[in-house]
């Protein structure tokens, strides 16, 4: 996992010097924010996983691996729509709440679902 996270930053710092933001269309951005995405998620769930297996003894290690992955993506997620919403000057804590809000419901959905 911490390999390809590795391999995914430095996918990442290539397209980020490769795509300039001025001149570029949307495949550029999408590919910028996508591999950030994954770069962040990446990294959140090696992170996730290693404080988790500190903590939580009992649990199995395949369960914290789904956790900390489940919460990367959904922490990324969060990240980069803050990201998208001020570089096209739609940010508002309006929007953040909403985005916070919606994430919580779908992790609370997914929690409960065990």
């Amino acid at each position: 996992m911490a390999f390809l996270s590795l391999l995914l930053w430095a996918v990442f710092v290539f397209i980020a010097k490769a795509v300039d933001p001025e001149i570029t269309n949307w495949v550029g951005l999408a590919l910028f924010y996508s591999s950030l995405f994954l770069a962040l998620s990446g990294s959140l769930a090696v992170l996730g996983f290693f404080v988790r297996s500190l903590f939580s003894k009992k649990n199995l290690k395949i369960n914290l691996v789904k956790t900390s992955f489940r919460q990367s993506f959904l922490f990324s997620f969060l990240l980069i729509s803050i990201l998208f919403m001020l570089a096209e000057n739609l940010f508002s804590w309006l929007n953040v709440i909403i985005i916070i809000l919606i994430l919580s419901i779908l992790e609370y959905i997914f929690m409960s679902e065990k």
